[in-house]
């Protein structure tokens, strides 16, 4: 079900791509699938509007077909959720508008347990800063899919040192501008090019600090 699933989205059949997920929901371990398939049509979306096949008003649907679709998941998510394991600051640098990856990464992560403060994306180092100050996390999650998001990630860690907070937390990045040497670069603790590795690592970093 799931190319009918990404048929439907790259369609903007809305209804149907709808009712598809829920299906897909009825079945156990198909929530995963679920939104890796609406990861894939969103990419193929931003990919043909960038070549012009598709303009302002498909975007528009598709992400308005995605949010309906989380509505669906998250739930379904949570159920298997009881104790929260830590928390996690989250948001896309600056410069960087994208925010599918990073909405899909969030859900995952608050259904393991982990109690996520999304800041938005386009973000100054000085909002990760505050939020950090402010919220005290176990985490923090950075994302980039642009090369400028790389050095705007250095930025953030070196704001981050020089306001002492650096030591307190651990930094996972993720993104298709993310690699180990990006990590080992900006002096991040882990890096993650999917939402379910990302999700795994987090958790990892979280039982090491216990």
């Amino acid at each position: 079900m799931t190319e009918q699933l990404l048929k439907y989205f790259i369609e903007m059949n809305e209804k149907k791509a709808v009712n598809t997920a829920r299906e897909m929901m009825t079945n156990p371990g198909e929530v995963v699938k679920v939104l890796d398939t609406c990861k894939e049509a969103m990419d193929l979306v931003g990919a043909k509007f960038e070549n012009e096949e598709f303009f302002l008003s498909e975007l528009i649907c598709a992400g308005d077909i995605f949010n309906q679709i989380m509505e669906i998941v998250l739930p379904q998510l949570k159920k298997d959720s009881v104790r929260k394991v830590g928390t996690m600051v989250l948001g896309t640098v600056s410069s960087d508008v994208h925010t599918i990856g990073k909405d899909i990464f969030k859900v995952m992560a608050e259904a393991s347990g982990i109690r996520v403060f999304d800041l938005g994306v386009d973000l100054p180092a000085e909002i990760f800063v505050e939020a950090v100050k402010k919220h005290n996390p176990d985490l923090l999650g950075m994302s980039c899919l642009i090369t400028s998001g790389v050095e705007a990630m250095k930025v953030t860690v070196d704001a981050l040192k020089a306001a002492g907070s650096r030591d307190n937390i651990k930094i996972i990045i993720g993104g298709g501008r993310t690699s180990e040497s990006v990590m080992n670069y900006i002096g991040a603790d882990a890096w993650a090019d999917d939402a379910a590795r990302g999700v795994r690592l987090c958790n990892e970093l979280l039982s090491a600090k216990e």
